[in-house]
C-alpha cells in the first residue's frame, strides 16, 4: 500500500477504536489530515468540541490561529500534516491520561509518523512534547530544534496557550518564522543520514539559531 492508502487505513481503524475509555466520550475520532508525503507533521493534544463534532483536528479557534501561522510563512494547512497525540476527545477537556496517551501513541500515531517521515516534527503543547522530551519544560525548549531518528523535533506551545495568555502570541509567532529554516535544515540532515547513518537515537540539541 501507498502511503495515502495506509493513512486511510489507520483513520478507519481510529473511527472504530475500542482500545480505551476516551470510546465513551467521542462522537466522531480525529485522525488527522494531511498530505501522506508531508515534510512538516504537527501534532497537537487532543479534540476539542468543535473537532469532536467535525472529524477534523483544529477547527476551533486554536485552529485558525494555526492557520494564520502558517499563512504567514507561505504555507496553507492543506500542505502539512495535522493529528493529535490522542485521537478522541477527553471528556470535558481534561488531559489525556498517561495510559490514553500510550496506547493511541503505539497503536497509531508510531504509524502515522513511520508512514508521513516527514522531515520536521512540531509538538504543539507538553503532551506531544513529551513523546521526544519526556523531562523538558515547554518554557525552556521551545523553538529550539533537537534531531530524534534522523528528523527534527520542534516544541511548540499549543495555539490555544495564545488564545488564553497574549502574551505568548508572539512567543509562538517567532518560534513559527523559524520553521522555514528548519525545513532546509531537516532536509539537509536527512540526505547526510542517507550518506550515514546515525549510530545512536539519543536526541542531540542543534546548533540552529
Amino acid at each position: 500500500m501507498n502511503s495515502e492508502e495506509i493513512l486511510s487505513q489507520v483513520a478507519t481503524e481510529v473511527s472504530s477504536c475500542e482500545l480505551c475509555e476516551l470510546r465513551h466520550s467521542r462522537k466522531k475520532a480525529v485522525p488527522g489530515e494531511g498530505p501522506g508525503n508531508s515534510e512538516i507533521m504537527f501534532i497537537g493534544e487532543g479534540p476539542g468540541f468543535h473537532e469532536n463534532e467535525q472529524g477534523r483536528p483544529f477547527v476551533g479557534a486554536a485552529g485558525k490561529f494555526l492557520e494564520e501561522l502558517l499563512i504567514k510563512i507561505g504555507l496553507s494547512r492543506e500542505e502539512v500534516f495535522i493529528t493529535n497525540v490522542v485521537k478522541c476527545r477527553p471528556p470535558g477537556n481534561r488531559d489525556p491520561k498517561p495510559e490514553e496517551v500510550e496506547i493511541c501513541t503505539n497503536t497509531y500515531l508510531d504509524r502515522q509518523i513511520q508512514v508521513i517521515n516527514p522531515k520536521v516534527i512540531v509538538t504543539l503543547g507538553r503532551f506531544s512534547m513529551g513523546l521526544f522530551r519526556p523531562n523538558a519544560k515547554i518554557s525552556n525548549v521551545h523553538g529550539q530544534a533537537i534531531q530524534v531518528q534522523g528528523r527534527l523535533v520542534v516544541p511548540m506551545y499549543h495555539p490555544a496557550a495564545a488564545l488564553h495568555q497574549g502574551s505568548l502570541r508572539p512567543v509562538i509567532e517567532g518560534d513559527f518564522v523559524k520553521l522555514t529554516g528548519m525545513i532546509a535544515e531537516g532536509n539537509l540532515r536527512q540526505m547526510e543520514q542517507d550518506e550515514e547513518p546515525e549510530s545512536a537515537d539519543e536526541p542531540k540539541q542543534l546548533s540552529l539559531f
